[in-house]
């Protein structure tokens, strides 16, 4: 049973805290807001966590800098030569206009060519675009399940891809279903497996404590990596975090 609250360090700092069945203490700070989190043991006492955040404040602090120098793209228009992402790499968006239903097509290693009938409005052709996303990313969700599930030792009964504002993705348990989100199409290869694994993980662990982290680092050790990437690659308008 895990126990939540806000613990005030500073005038200017305040922390989530999580009492949960560990045994080390985990700090986090999360982009795009910088928000701090510490999941604790259940048995360290509020004054040891606030010693423990105040010999920790430059390196939050520096974390905290990195999210607000982090690029942000503004809210999509969709309309000509605009930029947009796809596996990593940054395209131009060419409108093309014709009288058939609506395509995305990927020729070039400079241009996303999206084929849409006259007068498509702009949010109708970000759905076209996402709706492509989405048929990208589900081709490459399941050969990464297909390799790991051997390795890890667990059996993925089902997997979806939403939009979603607050993760890359989650994991029920009880059904050993996970879902990805539709954002991680724009990212690199690797990151995505990062996150697929990392959900996978959960089907042996639920919580993110000692045994967790262990089996990350013996399955994907470079793991850290592809997360501060995740972190420095420009992010979307809505608020990604992991």
């Amino acid at each position: 049973m895990e126990e939540i609250k806000v613990l005030n360090i500073t005038s200017q700092l305040s922390i989530d805290v999580v009492r949960k069945d560990i045994k080390n203490m985990h700090l986090a700070v999360y982009p795009p807001t910088g928000r701090v989190r510490i999941a604790i043991p259940l048995r360290i006492d509020d004054e040891s966590v606030r010693l423990f955040a105040i010999s920790k404040i430059a390196w939050i602090r520096k974390q905290q800098r990195s999210f607000i120098a982090q690029d942000r793209q503004p809210p999509r228009q969709y309309k000509e030569r605009e930029s947009h992402y796809f596996q990593g790499k940054r395209y131009l968006l060419r409108i093309i206009e014709h009288d058939a239903p609506p395509t995305v097509i990927l020729k070039t290693k400079t241009y996303i060519d999206l084929y849409v009938r006259p007068n498509t409005s702009p949010k109708q052709r970000g759905t076209i675009l996402n709706e492509w996303y989405r048929s990208e990313l589900k081709k490459l969700i399941q050969p990464i399940i297909n390799k790991w599930e051997n390795q890890i030792g667990v059996t993925v009964n089902d997997w979806q891809v939403k939009q979603m504002k607050t993760k890359w993705g989650t994991c029920n348990i009880e059904q050993k279903r996970i879902w990805i989100n539709l954002e991680l199409a724009k990212k690199p290869l690797p990151c995505l497996e990062y996150i697929v694994v990392h959900e996978m993980i959960h089907l042996l662990e639920r919580h993110h404590n000692d045994r967790f982290f262990s089996l990350i680092e013996k399955f994907i050790p470079q793991w850290k990596f592809y997360k501060e990437e995740l972190n420095r690659l420009p992010v979307s308008h809505g608020e990604w975090s992991y």
